[in-house]
């Protein structure tokens, strides 16, 4: 029985590898699993935290670069809603004019 539970905890050890490499959170992680692997989320979630224990520096990086991603992200989306909003003044100011000239 020790083995097999070894192999299983492994096995969700190198899936959560996988969620990292697609920059996943804990809870993005855990619904994946559940959803994908049948994975009950407290597995994942008690693997998840052996990892961090056994790999602090990494997993301080890891959340680091994902919370400047998130901000980086925000920002990026801030600037793209007002580039829109430019552009669609500029449109209506357009259209006005045009129909004050006529």
């Amino acid at each position: 029985m020790g083995d097999s539970s070894s192999q299983y905890i492994h096995m969700v050890q190198h899936l959560i590898e996988e969620c990292i490499i697609f920059n996943m959170s804990q809870e993005e992680c855990m619904d994946a699993l559940s959803k994908h692997a049948n994975i009950q989320p407290i597995i994942t979630s008690t693997v998840w935290k052996g990892l961090e224990k056994e790999n602090k520096e990494f997993f301080e990086a890891y959340n680091k670069k994902r919370g400047e991603a998130k901000i980086s992200s925000s920002i990026h989306d801030e600037l793209e809603m007002t580039r829109q909003r430019i552009h669609n003044i500029m449109l209506d100011s357009s259209s006005n004019k045009d129909s004050n000239d006529k």
